[in-house]
């Protein structure tokens, strides 16, 4: 490998840290700098990802992300009881939590070389808090029952966005749940609609299902340590998930949104949504997903209408971009603004969006 070429990898675990300590990690900000500045060749793992072929960054490969989540999994299955001395909720200074990393990348490599492989898998349940208001805004809107296809829909957290309690601002929503939902909420309230659901799918190219343990400790494992709020929150959800047994269908997306679209629904809305999610579509298969999408659009009418709602990176530095286009009209509009974690919401709805 190229000294440039482990630079270039270097300063991606330094961006990585800065958005981890902007999330509110500090603890994975820390690892991140450690990483960037103290790993070596010397090892099988370091060599690995200091010769990581295609894109580190968080919008390509998470390459620092899949090595937080490596580690993380290590102390969550009790794998490595010197990593877990050394992770949250002990506080160990820098050389001594580099020192268990290291012992980590020998003592543990085949596990870390095989685990390296998977990307991050999130399934953050707080970005229903962003999703609520979207959807009351189209059910405002069309005045229909709702089906619902979530794309890249992990364990389907956020697939059952209408069993969990919401604070938004003054407005509060949902009956008593497990999962209570609060963001920081700025803009005016969602608008007021009664909400109906006649059927939900989601599917994902690797689905984790919420009753398996292997799948759990994934899921887990890409939470950031020091956030036992995110922990705790997400094993509520999946238990939520596992008593209704939900489960999200493994398929290609553009395969599975073809068969989704291919039936009208007379007197339902339809609505594709994801989160997060169409930013790790290859290129090609992101153009089919907007062509095959933007088709049924052409089909839809007032009797059946189609909604595509999505919050996902629009390279602006304020959070992610709240998107609703509604078909027949074909209109998009941002209807807001949310932290890639759902801490915060910026609210604009249908009437005060931009175009």
């Amino acid at each position: 490998m190229t000294d440039e070429r482990s630079q270039a990898i270097r300063q991606s675990f330094l961006r990585q840290a800065k958005a981890c300590h902007d999330l509110g990690s500090p603890f994975t900000a820390r690892l991140c700098t450690l990483a960037a500045e103290r790993l070596t060749e010397e090892t099988r793992v370091g060599a690995m990802i200091l010769g990581w072929p295609g894109n580190p960054d968080g919008t390509g490969d998470a390459l620092a992300l899949r090595l937080a989540g490596t580690l993380h999994a290590l102390v969550r299955s009790g794998q490595d009881p010197a990593v877990s001395a050394v992770y949250p909720p002990h506080n160990a200074d820098n050389d001594t939590l580099w020192a268990a990393v290291e012992a980590a990348l020998r003592q543990d490599e085949a596990f870390m070389l095989e685990r390296l492989k998977s990307a991050p898998q999130t399934n953050e349940v707080r970005r229903s808090s962003a999703l609520l208001p979207g959807f009351l805004t189209i059910a405002a809107l069309t005045g229909k029952p709702l089906i619902l296809s979530e794309v890249g829909a992990s364990a389907g957290l956020n697939l059952q966005w209408d069993r969990y309690s919401y604070q938004l601002g003054d407005f509060r929503w949902g009956q008593a749940s497990a999962v209570e939902l609060a963001p920081r909420w700025e803009g005016p309230p969602p608008p007021q609609a009664t909400i109906e659901i006649t059927e939900r799918a989601g599917c994902d190219l690797n689905p984790l299902d919420p009753a398996s343990q292997d799948d759990r400790l994934r899921l887990f494992s890409y939470i950031w340590a020091d956030q036992q709020d995110r922990l705790d929150r997400t094993a509520a959800a999946l238990a939520m998930a596992t008593e209704s047994g939900l489960q999200v269908e493994k398929a290609d997306a553009i395969d599975w949104l073809r068969k989704r679209l291919a039936t009208p629904h007379p007197g339902m809305t339809h609505v594709i949504y994801h989160t997060i999610a169409w930013q790790y579509l290859p290129p090609a298969l992101k153009a089919e997903g907007e062509a095959l999408i933007a088709d049924a659009g052409s089909r839809a009418t007032d009797a059946a209408p189609l909604a595509r709602l999505r919050l996902e990176a629009d390279g602006k530095p304020e959070g992610a971009a709240l998107l609703l286009t509604l078909w027949p009209s074909g209109e998009t509009r941002e209807i807001g603004r949310a932290d890639f974690h759902g801490r915060w919401v910026k609210w604009l709805g249908w009437e005060g969006s931009t175009a």
